[in-house]
């Protein structure tokens, strides 16, 4: 035999192993269902009752931020201000504290204004989504009570919130 005919008959005895080989057919996995996260909204179904405070993912984010300088609520915490409006709703004997916050820049009178007009902006996106203003109280600390004490953007952007706080359940 010479060495092409060699090549020829490994080549056909490899071909034939492959297609006699037996296939094995992969069945997809069973649908794994979804886990709620910590950022997903609560539904607007149900009434919230006072453990849903501390259960609730949508009611334990009380922390609402802004922009350098600026009072306007950002769009990613609206759906959080329409879970606390509606444990308004649903628990009219509840109170909160909407307590404004700035960044150290700025004059102390300035940004106790600052945190007024942030808590105010709070409370007024808590109303348009049906919250009573007569269960809300506003304060401010200005720069008084800042989270972080660095003098960097990232530690200002944390010091620039309103918390919300609630009094009674």
């Amino acid at each position: 035999m010479n060495s092409t005919t060699r090549v020829l008959i490994a080549a056909l005895l490899c071909t034939t192993a492959v297609a006699c080989s037996k296939k094995v057919r992969e069945e997809a996995p069973p649908p794994v269902e979804p886990t709620p996260t910590p950022t997903t909204p609560a539904p607007t179904t149900g009434v919230y009752g006072p453990e849903d405070l501390d259960t609730d993912a949508c009611l334990r984010q009380r922390v609402v931020y802004f922009d350098f300088d600026q009072d306007t609520l950002r769009p990613e915490f609206q759906s959080i201000v329409g879970c606390h409006a509606k444990y308004l709703r649903d628990r009219p004997s509840a109170r909160m504290t909407l307590e404004g916050h700035a960044d150290e820049r700025g004059s102390r009178e300035y940004n106790l204004g600052l945190g007024e007009r942030r808590g105010n902006a709070v409370s007024a996106a808590i109303q348009a989504n049906g919250g009573s203003g007569s269960q809300q109280t506003v304060n401010s600390f200005g720069e008084e009570r800042p989270t972080c004490t660095a003098s960097n953007e990232e530690c200002w952007a944390q010091n620039r919130r309103v918390e919300i706080i609630y009094n009674a359940r």
